[in-house]
């Protein structure tokens, strides 16, 4: 039996919906399969093709229409019958995998990229090792805040004194 399969949605594209068909066909036993990404009217859309023996493909059916990736927004699933080929699910899944490394590939430069620059940044570590190791005395001077705190407390009686003082020199 051979099924064709429309779903469409807002967010059926880059979301994983054709891995996550192939898995359904992989674990359904269908031997022939293919999907892609495409654009219809109601906005993106993923086809399918689906070639295998009956009850495979309802239980393949059963799952499409119950079961989706996260990240998918879909508003419509259509099956329908297929007559033209249908790709072989191994060569499928290498035309698949491909796709996917080629969408993998910039990601993975730009991570290589920022670990480069984070690289570069950690040269500073010695320095900022360095400064860290100053915390305990700056602890130490910092416990001395409190009697700080009660010498300069007594500013406004030292200044009191003082204009006394030059009051009765002056």
């Amino acid at each position: 039996m051979k099924l064709k399969i429309t779903i469409t949605g807002t967010k059926v594209n880059d979301v994983g919906y054709r891995c996550f068909l192939l898995g359904i066909a992989m674990s359904n036993r269908i031997r022939m399969f293919e999907a892609h990404n495409m654009r219809s009217s109601e906005g993106q859309a993923v086809l399918a093709f689906a070639d295998g023996d009956e009850e495979a493909i309802k239980a393949f059916c059963t799952q499409v229409e119950t079961e989706r990736p996260a990240r998918s927004e879909v508003s419509n699933i259509v099956l329908d019958e297929f007559q033209g080929e249908v790709m072989r699910i191994g060569e499928y899944a290498q035309f698949c995998a491909t796709i996917q490394l080629n969408k993998a590939i910039p990601v993975l430069l730009d991570m290589r990229d920022d670990l480069r620059a984070v690289r570069k940044n950690t040269d500073l570590i010695p320095q900022i090792k360095a400064n860290t190791d100053a915390i305990p005395q700056i602890k130490e001077n910092t416990d001395a805040i409190p009697q700080i705190k009660e010498n300069t407390d007594a500013i406004p009686q030292i200044k009191e004194k003082y204009r006394c003082y030059s009051s009765c020199l002056g």
